[in-house]
């Protein structure tokens, strides 16, 4: 079975709306044929392209069109690609937890990793490099 239509089947049973990177399909053939591959269907409509390496496919809803992936779920994808934690910036936690109704502009994390902005569809998430002792309890309600 070709690269092609090995990735095709595949991504024919993952959920609609769900983010995932290239390496889910390492095991299909080399780096460069998966990128190939993803990319053209992109630019085909199957796929949409969400980040540098990050696809789904597209959901479309009847009352709000087409249903993007939330911020956190493109960026564990990162995190786990880059082998670097990431946290919530405490101005977000503290409006997730309900204390406050206001909304930062531009999102922003905590990361292990360097300090960057990331492309995510149209939204630019900027990731703030912190000491690790301050990413403790990431990921949980800590």
């Amino acid at each position: 079975m070709s690269v092609t239509a090995n990735i095709v089947k595949r991504i024919k049973y993952t959920p609609k709306g769900q983010p995932f990177g290239i390496g889910r399909f390492v095991d299909a053939g080399s780096r460069t044929a998966v990128a190939k591959t993803l990319s053209r269907m992109a630019a085909l409509g199957k796929l949409e392209r969400l980040s540098r390496g990050i696809y789904m496919r597209p959901k479309l809803s009847h009352f709000a069109g087409y249903v993007r992936p939330s911020t956190q779920s493109v960026l564990r994808i990162v995190a786990r690609r880059n082998r670097e934690i990431i946290q919530v910036h405490g101005a977000e936690a503290v409006r997730a937890f309900g204390l406050s109704t206001q909304m930062q502009i531009k999102p922003v994390f905590y990361t292990s990793g360097a300090s960057r902005q990331v492309k995510i569809g149209a939204r630019h998430v900027r990731l703030l490099h912190v000491a690790p002792r301050k990413l403790q309890h990431a990921g949980t309600h800590a």
